[in-house]
């Protein structure tokens, strides 16, 4: 029988980590992106922190809208952030030391180190990207100062050969800093064999070379019905497999690192005494702010496609945040969507913007430097007596305090690079240890504020529902996470070999000699 485990493949087990030995290192890189590879690094972080382990994530290369704050200031992937949480640790900039922030279909925002750079546009960033190389071996170095196993996790598909001169975010990096890898593909998509195959074919012998193992993730039914599957890429490819993963039900109550996974986990409920409507911006930000809304069993959250009015019977309608508030703002009208939400507030609904929505909310935008693009301004909603200059100082800070209305605390964190001003800001919805955020309209149903992640305070969210007519169920968001990186850990534990990847991650792929990975057919 064909085998689901490295261990079962004649791959030899490890007894462990000795701490005095160096660092261990171990990649995981992707047939494409959204096969699941944020996900399997945070579950193999906890399942390694569980043994006992000193274990720490990195990214080399992130592309991505829904950031992080490190406790120092710092910016990062929320996935790292996560991982971070996983091995029980704060979350640090080197963990992430390139950060692209999507503001148009060319250019990005370049976080480097947790700092922002500037802006790129797609052919600048490939000319730079190589640059980056010696800080991202850098912040490698020193993180692997205070850890016995770095976990590494690629961007997007290791087999973008077009985009391989200069890569830092997969086989570049490995091969820069020595790091095994393993291929994951993703299962439920369709093409897997084709994926890891073809993967393999376009990688150059030395790269090859490098990959020690494949993963098959997000299966459906009974493993045993793809041992031929195993069998013919094992022959195709002299790879061993470290698994086959079983779809992982509870990944919906983590945070999503990309945009693709917006609304992809929302469940329609009829019967849930409170319906949100989230208009999806062409440049969604830290959609992760809906999730504890989203894991409330009396609300349901619809995430509204372009093209799909906002429904007339939503309670409520949230602006998320955006990385591009004024090219946002005009995608908004451009769906009719300012219509719909004036309708919606004529029916005597409730509005919040966070952060880029909460600058939706005013009467004006104006980006006078051209900070997230172009130079201009654009009209903003006008319901809340305000105006927003975007400016080039960026906020990150990592803040707690309370709600005015209800009294209860609230924590999350800033990431914004606007300045809000005018009389609407006399009625400010929080307080943030003495000092002002945000703005509530005259009748209290229009409100927003800059801090993002303020629906993971559970009394804050209880009674932020009860005022809406909906009912909170008394969900502990916060230890609902740490539970389910737990299960996400012992679900890996059943499906992979762990013992193998230690082992894997011990091994300098420089001993593997080139012809014990054949050509692949």
């Amino acid at each position: 029988m064909a085998c689901h485990r490295a261990a079962d493949c004649g791959t030899p087990a490890s007894a462990g980590v000795n701490r005095h030995d160096m660092t261990a290192n171990f990649m995981v890189q992707g047939t494409g992106s959204d096969v699941g590879k944020s996900l399997l690094v945070a579950g193999l972080c906890r399942a390694y922190t569980r043994r006992g382990l000193r274990v720490r994530p990195f990214k080399p290369q992130n592309m991505s809208n829904n950031a992080a704050v490190t406790p120092d200031g710092g910016e990062i992937g929320r996935a790292q952030a996560l991982q971070a949480r996983a091995c029980g640790v704060p979350a640090s900039r080197d963990m992430n030391p390139v950060l692209l922030k999507p503001q148009t279909d060319a250019g990005s925002q370049v976080v480097v180190q947790g700092e922002v750079r500037g802006n790129a546009g797609a052919r600048e960033y490939y000319r730079l990207k190589s640059s980056l190389l010696p800080s991202i071996l850098e912040s490698f170095e020193r993180l692997g100062r205070d850890a016995d196993l770095i976990l590494v996790e690629g961007a997007g598909s290791a087999a973008e050969v077009n985009l391989r001169g200069g890569d830092v975010a997969n086989m570049g990096f490995a091969e820069a800093a020595d790091v095994p890898v393993a291929l994951v593909g993703d299962i439920d998509r369709g093409g897997v064999i084709a994926s890891l195959v073809g993967t393999m074919a376009l990688l150059s012998p030395s790269e090859r070379t490098r990959v020690t193992a494949y993963i098959i993730n997000r299966f459906r039914g009974d493993v045993r019905l793809f041992d031929s599957g195993i069998e013919i890429i094992g022959r195709k490819t002299g790879l061993p497999c470290l698994g086959v993963v079983p779809w992982f039900k509870s990944a919906n109550r983590l945070p999503a690192e990309d945009s693709m996974s917006v609304g992809r986990n929302t469940e329609i409920r009829p019967d849930a005494g409170l319906k949100v409507a989230v208009p999806v911006f062409s440049r969604i930000a830290n959609f992760d702010d809906l999730d504890p809304l989203v894991a409330e069993p009396d609300v349901e959250v619809r995430f509204l496609e372009p093209g799909r009015a906002l429904p007339g019977d939503a309670d409520l309608v949230v602006l998320p945040g955006s990385k591009a508030t004024i090219g946002d703002m005009r995608f908004l009208r451009s769906q009719g969507w300012d219509v719909d939400i004036r309708a919606h507030l004529r029916r005597g609904g409730w509005l919040l913007g966070l952060c880029g929505g909460y600058q939706m909310l005013g009467r004006t935008i104006r980006d006078p430097h051209g900070i997230e693009g172009e130079p201009g301004e654009e009209p903003g909603l006008g319901v809340l007596a305000l105006e927003t200059e975007l400016t080039g100082t960026k906020q990150l800070v990592e803040a707690s305090g309370t709600e005015h209305a209800s009294g209860q605390p609230v924590r999350g964190y800033e990431m914004h690079m606007g300045a809000t001003s005018g009389p609407g800001l006399s009625v400010p919805m929080l307080d943030l240890g003495g000092r002002s955020d945000g703005a509530v309209s005259p009748d209290g149903r229009v409100m927003g504020c800059y801090l993002h992640g303020l629906f993971g305070s559970d009394a804050f969210r209880s009674a932020f529902l009860r005022r809406l007519g909906g009912r909170a169920s008394g969900l502990a968001w916060e230890r609902q996470i740490d539970t389910t990186l737990d299960d996400l850990a012992q679900h890996l534990e059943s499906s992979l070999d762990l013992d193998a990847i230690l082992q894997m991650s011990h091994q300098s792929s420089a001993r593997v000699s080139a012809t014990s990975v054949p050509a692949v057919m």
